[in-house]
């Protein structure tokens, strides 16, 4: 018994598969892991790391929240951003967290102080998986 997940932003379909053999993503209740036959569930999303687990080989996403929903080995997840850890270029992420923290501090650019705060937070989060992903392939 596999998983079918479907990963949906509002920009498009992020990733789609029906062989998935688990799945751990950021919870509002905390990290979870989601198996075949888990009970039917939904929740919020907290901004973190996603991993998707297929045959031995790990997925991993980055993403800023949104909601889960699960039944009957179907995984349906709308995040607000999800972007797949192989789709990061730590250099653009490195560059985005310092756009976001002069604008922060400036408060005179286009993005408020909310929305640079927004970018910073999702730009830390790109770094630190790419970061993450790059020590596993030194491993």
């Amino acid at each position: 018994m596999k998983l079918q997940v479907e990963i949906v932003t509002p920009e498009k379909t992020i990733y789609k598969d029906e062989e998935i053999d688990s799945v751990i993503i950021p919870a509002s209740e905390g990290e979870i892991t989601i198996l075949p036959g888990h009970i039917p569930l939904f929740t919020k999303i907290n901004p973190g790391e996603m991993r998707l687990f297929k045959s031995g080989q790990e997925i991993s996403l980055a993403i800023t929240g949104g909601f889960l929903e699960y039944s009957h080995n179907k995984l349906s997840i709308l995040a607000d951003y999800a972007i797949r850890s192989e789709g990061i270029v730590e250099e653009k992420a490195k560059e985005a967290v310092e756009k976001a923290k002069k604008a922060m501090s400036e408060k005179k650019e286009i993005l408020t102080g909310v929305e640079a705060e927004a970018a910073l937070r999702r730009a830390l989060l790109e770094l630190k998986i790419a970061q993450r992903k790059k020590k596993i392939l030194k491993s």
